[in-house]
């Protein structure tokens, strides 16, 4: 809790908290508002909202990390706070189906603005490592506590008023956000050398990503949450209810379980991130995630026994646990893989691409366990999970340094991006912390340095650009 001494962190924090507490009023007061105008068509409506949400978060992203750079960044959270604020109480008013669906998109579109620009604020708000794990850590807590905190505020608010009211809560509490972003003073970003448009920027986005092995790790450890996530969230109901044939509230226990154990690594991660890497935290975290889910298929292909409730309730935690040691340190290696200037281009770029995950998981998830059954559903995605921790293993390689050692060919004796290089073979060599930019468009294959000696300087031979060569 210390890094909410830092008064701009604070205010950002507790923007970000309140917003969450009016989307999960919101999600209850949909569900309802779908039941009334669909019936018993509600899970279709439902289903497809969040299926346009998903998509919105996947294609309006990336745009909108490349126009970061050339917004003021407290406008931009403050107009998505507005925006999303208007729709809220634009919501109770609807009287068509197709409206929600419009609805939707509109508020997704802002939450895609919000969500990718806070995140790159916060490592410029606590720029020291130990802070900024914390903050990762506050942040993880902050979406376990809503899961469980908006369920029973909505209950609680339902018994005395009409659910439409919801949709002021959550109007409120957007407004709120946005009062809170404009009482402090964002750092100043750094400056972007702009070589390409808005199209380019949004590109160079997923292209970063592409090019730096450890950030394709990253995105196949996104799948192997993902897949076993969907499972948790999409079917819990029909384990707990169908197979276990337990009562509803049960279903409130499950997923409280499941929350339990993700709000447990937040609380451990900071502490074990100062002595283990994030390759070696994330990595052993994504295997445990096919584990649990073998033992889910276990659990749901056989017939309940005394033990079979608490060793679910088991399963849920781990996954939840495993899930969250996954997410919460991957600000961390993305902060490490990109210059600040293109942190809200990485971090859009995350956003997107992660729910592209979930947005393949989700419907996986919910087809399998209708067509073939709930034990066939936990295999399926738990080979999902299985296959992306393998593939996140091979893509990171093990030593993974920071500073690289490389030479330049094609820049100008005089550019400002040689200060301190060495003369070499025709070139120049320097050394700093190696990303993917406007000058280094390359990584090794692989992901993998060669160690090169030359004048007593031990490095690693790299390849920055495509006119750029390797020696040593």
């Amino acid at each position: 809790m210390s890094v909410l001494r830092n008064r701009t962190y604070r205010h950002l924090f507790t923007a970000q908290a309140v917003a969450l507490l009016g989307t999960g009023l919101a999600t209850v007061a949909l569900s309802l508002l779908a039941y009334d105008l669909a019936g018993d068509n509600a899970s279709a409506v439902l289903g497809t909202a969040l299926t346009i949400k998903m998509v919105t978060y996947v294609t309006i992203s990336p745009v909108i990390g490349a126009l970061a750079d050339r917004l003021p960044r407290r406008t931009l959270m403050v107009g998505a706070d507005l925006i999303r604020a208007a729709v809220a109480l634009t919501l109770p008013l609807i009287t068509q189906i197709w409206q929600i669906y419009v609805l939707i998109f509109l508020l997704q579109a802002a939450s895609a603005a919000f969500t990718p620009t806070f995140q790159a604020v916060i490592p410029q708000v606590l720029p020291a490592e130990r802070d900024y794990t914390r903050a990762l850590s506050m942040s993880r807590l902050a979406y376990d506590l809503e899961s469980l905190l908006s369920p029973a505020v909505a209950t609680a608010l339902l018994v005395v008023l009409p659910y439409s009211w919801l949709f002021t809560g959550t109007a409120a509490g957007f407004a709120a956000s946005a009062a809170l972003v404009v009482s402090v003073v964002l750092p100043r970003p750094s400056p972007v050398e702009r070589t390409s448009g808005v199209y380019g920027r949004a590109v160079f986005g997923a292209r970063l990503w592409w090019r730096t092995p450890r950030l394709r790790a990253l995105l196949a450890l996104d799948l192997a949450v993902a897949a076993a996530g969907a499972m948790v969230l999409v079917n819990t109901v029909v384990v707990v209810r169908h197979h276990f044939e337990r009562p509803a509230e049960a279903v409130s226990l499950a997923l409280g379980a499941y929350g339990a154990g993700s709000m447990l690594a937040a609380l451990l991660l900071p502490r074990l991130l100062t002595r283990v890497s994030d390759r070696g935290v994330m990595l052993p975290a994504a295997f445990a995630l096919p584990a649990a889910m073998a033992a889910v298929t276990a659990l749901t292909a056989a017939s309940p026994g005394p033990w079979s409730w608490p060793a679910l309730l088991a399963a849920w935690a781990a996954i939840g646990f495993a899930g969250s040691a996954v997410l919460t340190p991957s600000g961390r290696v993305i902060r490490r893989s990109c210059a600040d200037p293109d942190l809200p281009a990485a971090f859009a770029a995350h956003f997107s691409l992660s729910h592209a995950c979930w947005l393949l998981t989700y419907p996986l998830a919910g087809w399998l366990a209708t067509a073939a059954g709930l034990p066939a559903a936990a295999a399926a995605l738990g080979g999902v999970a299985l296959a992306a921790a393998v593939a996140a293993a091979l893509t990171w390689p093990s030593r993974d340094p920071v500073r690289l050692d490389h030479l330049h060919i094609d820049l100008s004796a005089d550019h400002p991006h040689l200060a301190g290089a060495e003369a070499v073979g025709g070139g120049w060599r320097h050394g700093h912390d190696y990303v993917i930019d406007q000058h280094h468009a390359t990584w090794p294959a692989l992901g993998r340095c060669r160690p090169i000696r030359r004048g007593g300087i031990r490095g690693y031979s790299k390849v920055s650009e495509s006119k750029e060569r390797t020696h040593g």
